[in-house]
């Protein structure tokens, strides 16, 4: 939902009803990770996506069933190889949307969430889409990581589901989770989405150059929060890297240090050297390799590399963590430009965020989505 959370707000704060449609649940080859949203306005417009086309159409119906009779509604759609649902989707994997209408009663909280999002305070939206007593369906708790908000119908329900969805906001994960009808650890009857919203992740771009202005708007594209940083003045400055959500004049390292030793730095972070420098990057690389972050990589050439590697293996660094650099970086796309380099790069980090081998899907066999 983060995609449409502004928009949503924007009608919210505007006094009027949407029709939202969320993926709850995935099942095979799915197109769309769960908490992807579909919004339909009471005017009958349309904002967002749940599949990439393929069932957006029955979506806008349902969503106007809810705008108009306020009742929410689960649905599964795709194909199995026994049933046959109402629409099928192009990749074979399958769906379920929960579909609800939001507006300023049923969701009092929107405008603190938002804020949340934009601040990066992690914050998560519990709802339950599944419960025996149909009264209950669609009842909300909001989780931040000190406090709850709304409620799911019973204490034991709200105190069970808010320790989870603080475990899933840990981890930045959005996920269905199963209960008793009274929220008990045991049985079934109750199933709740927990829509994570944590902090975006961030992108260290080390260098000022002209590869790190590119890298900076890709990063951004991508959902990074993008730091820029580099020691000399001159050259980080805000003009030259606005894609950049800040540009810090610091030596590489020492800037790293910091924001780890502040808790700034997790396993989502990415950090890209793109200095070409020993002085710059053995001393950062030196500390990077240490920190469990998402991905390190370094630019160079061959030459680079290797004269590099020796640097590196005179400090006290071990083999396990010399082998988490990614250098040269980037996949082999024959890259040339600073926007091509960069989507090189950006294609080895999605490829190692998800298991992806970086090979042309034509080649290959099976599920496109795992």
């Amino acid at each position: 939902m983060r995609d449409v959370l502004d928009e949503l707000h924007r009608r919210w704060s505007a006094g009027e009803s949407v029709g939202v449609g969320t993926v709850v649940a995935t099942f095979s080859s799915a197109p769309r990770a769960p908490g992807a949203a579909m919004l339909v306005g009471s005017g009958g417009d349309v904002v967002g996506s749940v599949s990439g086309g393929c069932v957006e159409g029955a979506v806008y119906e349902l969503a106007q069933q809810v705008l108009d009779e306020g009742m929410p509604v689960s649905q599964r759609f795709g194909v199995s190889d026994d049933d046959a649902f109402a629409v099928g989707l192009t990749c074979g994997g399958i769906i379920d949307i929960f579909v609800e209408r939001i507006d300023r009663e049923s969701l009092p909280e929107l405008s603190e969430i938002v804020a949340a999002v934009h601040e990066g305070r992690p914050v998560a939206i519990a709802t339950v889409v599944e419960h025996p007593e149909p009264e209950r369906i669609g009842r909300r708790l909001i989780v931040w990581p000190d406090r709850v908000s709304g409620g799911l119908g019973s204490d034991r329900s709200d105190d069970a589901v808010a320790d989870d969805a603080r475990g899933l906001l840990a981890s930045g994960r959005s996920e269905m989770l199963h209960y008793g009808p009274d929220g008990q650890r045991r049985g079934e009857g109750m199933a709740v989405f927990v829509n994570s919203f944590e902090p975006r992740p961030r992108m260290l771009v080390f260098g000022a150059i002209d590869f790190a202005a590119a890298m900076a708007r890709l990063g951004a594209y991508l959902g990074y929060r993008v730091t820029v940083c580099d020691a000399r003045p001159v050259f980080a400055t805000t003009s030259r890297f606005p894609d950049a959500d800040e540009v810090v004049v610091d030596w590489p390292h020492r800037y790293l240090e910091a924001e780890a030793e502040a808790g700034r730095v997790d396993q989502r972070t990415v950090v890209t050297v793109l200095t070409h420098d020993p002085k710059f990057d053995v001393p950062l690389l030196e500390v990077a390799l240490r920190l469990d972050v998402g991905y390190v990589g370094a630019m160079g050439s061959r030459r680079t590399h290797d004269d590099r590697m020796k640097r590196l293996q005179d400090t006290d660094l071990t083999d396990a963590e010399l082998a988490r650099l990614s250098s040269p970086i980037g996949l082999d796309l024959g890259a040339r430009t600073p926007e091509e380099t960069a989507v090189s790069i950006g294609a080895e980090i999605i490829a190692l965020r998800w298991g992806g081998g970086g090979r042309r899907l034509a080649e290959l066999d099976g599920r496109i989505h795992g």
